[in-house]
């Protein structure tokens, strides 16, 4: 017993522990919303002809879907195909939920990556900024458009800036139809320079606000004052001394920000046309197809602890001051 405490007194083992129970609380959510909602697949399948349909026949359908089975049959069952590799099929398309995610895992994941590009183009710059004239015009202005690039919906955001583009200066490349980076490199980087944008304008807004903390609060320690007193040159502790230690939260914030846009891609995937894991649950949604939501949000669970798992391992490897804890 002491040695197995000892274990997970360690960051890591504790930390992979806290992943797992994160991932079961996530499935058991997931599992019980879904049937909560009303409906199911049969109502989903065939609208208002559900109701023309005999006994025998709905209890044919419901042995078909698997939701003949008590709930926790039915949970336990799909967790233990879930753990063996078998995430269900869906009964629309009749395509493994596997092959499914991975046909629209990567296009989120290009979409998250080029985003996070964006919003740290945009964001680390502007609390560089803002740092640099605490309290002045310049800093007020810069936290006033970051203020502003927040409070603005995504959707329409997104929604002003395709129909803008579309109808003033007819160019709209994802309307003729999607193309993967394989298949099209320079229409799959129009197609996805919108939505990235968009997406990066909600990022770079809490990166700007951390970039610019880190940085007043870095100036303010013994050893910049020191290094300033040795008369090492401004640009030289600028780079080395002030921003390469600011970078260390950033870090972290962005980590958070990539996890939550595998999540929260939905908007953006919807009205670009993008075929993501994002529209891949609003489809599994409409269609009451509880393995495809089921299975998808856990993938985007799991993805999003991993990812939050490595930020917290590299915050580690970068900030010495963390390794003791």
């Amino acid at each position: 017993m002491t040695s197995l405490r000892t274990a997970f007194s360690h960051p890591l083992p504790r930390r992979v522990g806290e992943a797992a129970i994160t991932l079961l609380g996530v499935s058991l959510l997931t599992f019980v919303v879904l049937r909560v909602v009303p409906g199911d697949q049969i109502t989903a399948a065939y609208g208002i002809a559900a109701g023309e349909l005999s006994p025998e026949q709905i209890r044919s359908l419901q042995a078909y879907y698997g939701i003949d089975q008590p709930l926790p049959v039915q949970y336990l069952g799909w967790l233990g195909g879930v753990l063996t590799g078998n995430l269900g099929i869906s009964a629309n398309s009749g395509l493994t939920v596997a092959a499914l995610t991975a046909q629209a895992l990567p296009n989120t994941i290009e979409l998250a990556v080029l985003a996070i590009v964006v919003g740290l183009l945009l964001g680390v710059p502007g609390g560089m900024l803002a740092a640099s004239r605490p309290g002045r015009a310049r800093d007020g202005a810069t936290q006033l458009g970051s203020l502003v690039a927040l409070s603005v919906p995504s959707f329409l955001l997104a929604t002003a800036v395709a129909t803008f583009l579309a109808n003033q200066l007819g160019w709209y490349p994802n309307g003729e139809g999607y193309r993967t980076l394989l298949e099209d490199p320079w229409l799959n980087l129009q197609q996805m320079l919108l939505p990235a944008t968009v997406l990066g304008i909600s990022i770079a807004s809490p990166v700007l606000q951390t970039t610019r903390a880190a940085i007043l609060g870095i100036r303010a320690e013994d050893y910049v004052r020191t290094a300033r007193a040795k008369g090492v040159p401004p640009r030289r502790l600028q780079v080395r001394h002030i921003l390469r230690n600011a970078l260390i939260p950033v870090v972290t914030m962005t980590g958070l920000q990539f996890g939550f846009l595998l999540s929260g891609a939905l908007v953006a995937e919807q009205i670009f046309a993008i075929p993501g894991i994002g529209r891949q649950v609003l489809l599994g949604l409409n269609q009451q197809e509880y393995a495809v939501v089921q299975s998808t949000v856990l993938v985007i669970a799991a993805i999003f602890v991993l990812v939050n798992l490595l930020t917290d391992l590299v915050y580690r490897l970068v900030d010495p001051r963390v390794r003791v804890r």
